[in-house]
This record gives C-alpha cells, structure tokens and sequence, in this order.
C-alpha cells in the first residue's frame, strides 16, 4: 500500500506566483511527485516578492521571499528555458514521464512553443493537462493578463466586502487561494477518470470564474430575490446576530445561528426579555428586523471584557470566538494541539517554520515536509533520471543558458 495518497503520481508544475504552486504544493503534500520547471537565473517571480525575505542561519538576510516559501514546498526545483529548442524537448520528454502538467502562461502562449495541451497530449494521451488562466482559453478577455485583486474586483467579490460606504478587497489573495483548491479538486477528478478510461483531458480554469463561484450563497441570494447584497462590514447574513462586537476591553464574533442558540445567548446576556419581542423571537424576525436588534447587542456586549464573554458563552454553547491578530492565532493552544505550525530543516535558512496542511487523513496521511527548493536545485539530479542528462552534456547546456 502506498504510504500517501498520491505516491507514484507525476505533476510536471509549469506555473508561477499563487495560484497554480498552491495548488501543485497541495498536490506534493498528498504525496505526487512535483517537478517545478523555472527560468533559468530568475526562476518563479514570486522568489522576488518581498521583503520580507528569510534569513540564513547567520542571520543574514538572502534572496528567498516569505511568499515564495509558502506555496512550494515538497517539491523539485529544474532550471530549463523554454525559449531554446533544446529547452522544450526537454519539457516534452518530462511531461511524456509525467502524469499532470499544471501550467498559468496567458492563453495561447504555449501553443507558440509545441507545449500546449493538443501537442503534449498527442504524446502522451494519459496526461492530465490543467491551465489555470486569468480569464480562460475562451472569451472576450482570454488573452488579458490579471493578478488576484483584479479578480476580487471583477468577479463580485470586492462588492460585498468592506463596509456599507467602502468596496474592499479580501486582506490576503483570496481568488488566488480559492483558484488553487479548485484546480487540485479538478486535477484529482481527471486523475480518476483516467484510471476508468485510461485517457486523460484538458482543464480549462479561470481564476474570474473561480472568483465569482466563491460568491455561493450571496450570488444565489441575489439570483433569487433580485436584490444587491448590502456591505455588511464584519457582519453576516445568515442568523442573527452573526458578527464581531466591541466588548469592554477587545472584540469578539458571535454567532447565534438558530432559535436555540440565540434563547442561550439571551440567558447567558441576561436578556431573556428580548425573546418576548415579536420583532427578535425567530431567525427569520432577527434577520427582517437586523437594523433594530444589533444596537440593543451591541449595547449588551460592550458591558463586559471579552474573556468574561467567552467564558460565559462558551459555557452556554453559544459559538464565539476571540478576533486574534497573528501573534495570537499561533499562540491558540487548540491551533498548537492541532499542530498546524511545522517546522523543516532547509540547508541554507536553517530551521524554517511552515504552515501544515491541514488535510487529516487516517490511512495515508501527510507525511513529512521537505522545505521549498532553491532555484535548480534539482536540476541534475532530475534531468538525470528522467531525460538520461549527463554531468558533460548538462555542463554544456548551462553554456548555452539551456538550464
């Protein structure tokens, strides 16, 4: 039995910055095999986007960002310039061994060196071939590029975020994180189909659509009743209330999503009277009348500190939770018992700290990290194994700015 779930899968990762590493970096977590194809002397531009950058174990600052370290661990790192002839065949004998190509250039551009999905595929019939592109393969604005905030904007996402005077964006790329787990979920549905058919197939992903699918159960609001969802800041629109409050000393989110838990809240507030009024006795008459009972909650919860609240919710099983900055989220002794701070051993910044992926699975579980590559890391070794690369001819086509 293999020790993880995706042992003995090959993802041949041509992609760059977010969306498509996160995805690959989940795919290497599962247990495939990920070869990540970068320019020779720059590599993926995220390497870049800092600070911060990390430092080595003296202490010295290097050139590796903490944003580039995020989304590319448990992976091989392979210098090859695809603009080479030679750099191509290369890429081509790699994705003939390879079971998905995961790639994010702008529409059309691979087609121009032999290494869009039709000529890969011709090759190999059971790759899966996965393009993950601003726009897509198809459409008015297929050949536009686009980052993750353009996204936010355009799919709808920026329309329902922030308060009711201002759009805001999501704090971190959301569109990108959200387009990554997508991808990974459509690259696994091929892989199956491919063990029914024994063929594999083209996805065709698009981060504005992906971005505008995260809309759910705001867009579908809006489908059904016809009306534009309103700004609600840190407030919800499910069951009332469903948001942060100001305590005495800090904030804190409250979530009363059912009659049940909202009679709790009113013992635990000594507030029972607030059951009697018509207008805040049912979900449904909480929700219609939100703009009457949020003062009187708000007023309620600033009474006092946050810590009391929690213990006192807590003990009323009423859903709460601190608002915690950074700091505070890994010091959370249920984040610690949960393990989702790793650290790896990296031959340069010496010991690095990771997030864990938070996938648990019983029978083949994540298994060890190895820390994100250096740039080429793994150029010989892979080359090597894979293509019959050696040390002269490799020597050679590092002269010639092949690899």
């Amino acid at each position: 039995m293999p020790s993880q779930a995706l042992s003995g899968i090959r993802v041949l990762d041509l992609s760059r910055i977010l969306a498509g590493p996160f995805a690959t970096q989940l795919l290497a977590d599962l247990g495939a095999e990920v070869i990540k194809v970068e320019r020779p002397g720059t590599g993926d531009d995220a390497r870049t986007y800092g600070p911060p950058f990390a430092a080595d174990e003296a202490g010295e600052p290097t050139r590796t960002s903490a944003f580039y370290l995020a989304c590319n661990r448990n992976k091989q790192s392979v210098t090859i310039n695809h603009a080479t002839e030679r750099g191509r065949e290369l890429i081509r004998e790699l994705a003939r061994k390879s079971d998905v190509v995961v790639e994010n250039f702008r529409a059309g551009t691979l087609a121009k060196y032999g290494l869009d999905h039709e000529s890969l595929r011709a090759e190999n019939p059971r790759l899966v071939y996965l393009s993950l592109t601003g726009f897509g393969q198809t459409g008015p604005y297929a050949e536009r590029p686009g980052y993750d905030g353009v996204f936010q904007a355009m799919s709808g996402m920026m329309s329902v975020s922030g308060h009711p005077e201002e759009p805001m964006k999501v704090g971190i790329s959301m569109v990108d994180i959200i387009s990554g787990l997508y991808a990974s979920t459509a690259v696994l549905s091929a892989l199956r189909h491919r063990d029914m058919t024994g063929r594999g197939q083209y996805i065709d992903l698009a981060l504005l659509d992906c971005g505008l699918a995260s809309l759910s159960h705001f867009a579908m609001n809006y489908l059904i009743s016809g009306e534009v969802p309103e700004r609600r800041g840190n407030g919800g629109y499910g069951g009332i209330p469903s948001q942060s409050f100001m305590c005495r000393d800090r904030p804190l989110f409250l979530v009363a999503g059912n009659d049940r838990q909202f009679a709790a809240f009113c013992a635990a507030a000594d507030r029972e009277d607030l059951l009697d009024d018509p207008r805040f006795a049912t979900t449904s008459a909480r929700i219609t009348h939100r703009k009457e009972i949020l003062p009187v909650l708000a007023e309620v919860m600033v009474q006092r500190t946050r810590d009391d609240w929690l213990e006192t919710l807590e003990r009323h099983g009423v859903p709460a939770g601190p608002v915690n900055e950074i700091p505070d989220v890994f010091a959370d002794p249920q984040i610690k018992h949960r393990e989702m701070l790793t650290e790896v051993a990296d031959p340069l910044l010496g010991t690095l700290p990771l997030l864990a992926n938070p996938i648990r699975l019983a029978a083949t579980p994540v298994g060890d990290y190895s820390p994100p590559p250096g740039l080429g890391e793994h150029t010989a070794d892979v080359l090597g194994r894979l293509t019959g690369v050696g040390a002269e001819e490799l020597t050679a086509l590092r002269a010639d700015g092949v690899v």
